[in-house]
């Protein structure tokens, strides 16, 4: 005798639910990301930022709300993280000459160094991670992609 299922539910079984298994996928790749950071001092996060910020400002600063938007952050939380990162001579912050509400940024060579060394072992563990998709890993890219800018 089986008990009656507790939640209602549109599925059958919890493992059809799209939302359940992107949780689930998203906390074992996140857990592998924080497993390769740990050696660089760097939390998922602060890489994000970091990288982002490396990305972005092709040599000269951008504000902190145009890094807040490119990594999809919370920009009070992105503003603590650069702080921390700031501590540390990764970036520097200053006041935007034209704009007293805006704060640009700017990602020191300490910073890029430690980006570039940071990205090649997050690409590679991406890579392990996303491996078992075979062929179908650049449709589910696309598809994230999709979700991203919905």
């Amino acid at each position: 005798m089986t008990a009656a299922r507790q939640l209602a539910s549109g599925f059958e079984d919890a493992s059809e639910s799209t939302g359940l298994l992107l949780w689930q996928v998203t906390n074992r790749w996140q857990a592998a990301q924080r497993g390769v950071l740990r050696p660089f001092g760097l939390t998922h996060v602060q890489f994000v930022l970091l990288a982002s910020l490396a990305w972005l400002s092709d040599g000269g600063p951008v504000t902190q709300r145009e890094l807040a938007d490119h990594a999809a952050t919370d920009p009070m939380m992105t503003s603590q993280v650069l702080r921390a990162l700031e501590a540390r001579s990764f970036v520097t912050r200053s006041p935007h000459p034209g704009d007293k509400r805006a704060v640009l940024v700017s990602v020191t060579a300490e910073g890029i160094a430690l980006a570039n060394r940071a990205n090649a072992t997050v690409e590679a563990c991406d890579a392990r991670f996303f491996a078992p998709l075979g062929a179908s890993a650049a449709s589910f890219g696309a598809g994230l992609a999709v979700l991203a800018r919905a």
